[in-house]
């Protein structure tokens, strides 16, 4: 009470205020505010910096996706029954599911998620931090990465995250992720950078050097950025492992740069080629190149004139040890450890060669497409060429490829192919006509195995071949 007597020019004992009271009145005014300002910039955090910095470019995505489920109706007169008993035909239903994004390129509209947050998705909204929704187009996805960019329609440029970098991060350091959990709108969560180079098995594949972490990371803000301290997005969240608490995991952002390269310039991300054939180093191999019995590798079979195996120096009988830095102890171990990379970049090899160890710098290309008829002659035992036009015509069919010749003893002879088979389909890829059947070879050169749709007369097959 005596303070606001003072404040409106009323002292305790009635008398007139002291000359010097507008002074101390404002005096008294700027302690209050320096120490509101004070107690603000206690509360402004580097976290706080950080989230309004990026959250302008964080997005939530919403997916509609259908899917047709029927069941086995034994008897006629299905038209009858169907309206006595709908539940056992056939129905289509809508699911919807959220994730986040974030902005990687304001002027021309992409947008960087999980593939597994737009995977089989029929319809793709994006809705920005101020609400703003926009109709997305699938640019490319890529599940062995689970990363997937998206393209809206821009007219202005938008909001863009700002890039930082994932190859000096440090355990310890602070680190935030930005989501939209469960449908809410942007949702911040905070932790440290639990562990680097990380592998997590899920279902039947492997995903490989992540970033660990222990911010929350749900299904819903999967897709979303993780930022370093300074708001710089060092990872894209994923929750693909969903069975531990308190620990989550991001696609480091020097990955993201090289896996959104290839997806917007092919729609896929291409396998990388040295040129290099390999195989297994059994025991008796070993013995042979004097190579010791406890160390693994594999085994250079062949190395491609002018491939860029053959440009780096690689030769056959080389054991190759590591790959990138990743142990390559069987066939299978390269080509995991050759899938972390993208053409155009480079990749050190650690090779065993006349009982010395020498690392031999190598840059990958995209497979050749030329190559691709050579490589399915030598792995598949099969010549192909166009179909004919009367073939075209007595089968009433427009695409697919004509199987010329067999090599006897081949992966194809050995299961019975035979010239004047069409090949319709390799994996999931369409053959329409030849250039289609380079391509795909092209695309699955890496593989193991490949998987045909084969037609002879009127029967139809599918075939997996060893590659």
């Amino acid at each position: 009470m005596n303070f606001l007597r003072f404040m409106h020019g009323k002292p305790m004992g009635g008398g007139p205020l002291p000359k010097a009271a507008p002074l101390l009145l404002l005096c008294l005014f700027l302690v209050l505010n320096v120490h509101a300002e004070a107690q603000a910039a206690l509360r402004r955090s580097a976290v706080v910096n950080a989230v309004e910095k990026a959250s302008p470019a964080v997005v939530n995505i919403s997916t509609v996706s259908k899917e047709r489920v029927g069941a086995f109706f034994p008897f006629s007169g299905q038209e009858f029954f169907r309206d006595f008993f709908p539940e056992v035909f056939p129905r289509e239903y809508t699911r919807t599911s959220l994730g986040s994004g974030v902005i990687f390129n304001g002027t021309e509209g992409y947008v960087v998620t999980n593939h597994h947050v737009v995977a089989e998705a029929a319809a793709i909204t994006v809705i920005t931090s101020d609400q703003t929704e926009f109709t997305a187009k699938l640019l490319g996805s890529d599940p062995r990465s689970d990363l997937a960019v998206l393209a809206i329609e821009v007219e202005e440029k938008m909001p863009e995250i700002d890039m930082g970098a994932s190859d000096d991060l440090m355990i310890g350091e602070t680190v935030v992720a930005i989501g939209n959990p469960f449908g809410l709108s942007h949702t911040v969560t905070t932790g440290v950078v639990s562990a680097l180079n990380r592998s997590v098995r899920s279902g039947d594949h492997v995903y490989r050097n992540l970033i660990q972490t222990d911010a929350s990371i749900h299904p819903g803000n999967s897709g979303g950025p993780l930022l370093n301290i300074e708001g710089d997005l060092i990872g894209i969240n994923t929750a693909i492992y969903q069975k531990a608490q308190g620990i989550g995991f991001a696609i480091p952002i020097e990955k993201v740069k090289r896996i959104v390269r290839e997806l917007i310039q092919s729609g896929h991300v291409r396998f990388p080629w040295l040129g290099v054939e390999i195989q297994e180093l059994t025991a008796e191999l070993k013995t042979y190149f004097n190579f010791p019995s406890d160390r693994g590798g594999v085994l250079t079979s062949n190395v491609i004139q002018g491939s860029p195996g053959a440009q780096a120096g690689v030769k056959r009988g080389d054991i190759v040890m590591a790959l990138g830095g990743m142990l390559t102890v069987s066939p299978q171990a390269y080509r995991q450890a050759l899938s972390e990379f993208t053409p155009g970049g480079s990749i050190e090899l650690k090779i065993f060669r006349e009982g010395g160890e020498l690392s031999v710098p190598t840059k990958p290309t995209a497979f050749p497409v030329e190559l691709a008829l050579d490589l399915a002659s030598r792995n598949l035992g099969i010549e192909v060429a166009e179909i004919s036009a009367a073939t075209r015509k007595q089968y009433g069919i427009e695409g697919g490829v004509s199987i010329e010749r067999v090599v006897r003893n081949s992966a194809a002879g050995r299961v019975g192919f035979k010239p004047g088979d069409l090949i319709y389909k390799v994996n999931d890829m369409p053959i329409k006509n030849l250039d289609d059947f380079r391509e795909a070879i092209s695309r699955y050169h890496h593989q193991n195995a490949l998987n045909l749709i084969v037609r002879r007369g009127g029967y139809v097959y599918s075939l997996k071949l060893p590659f």
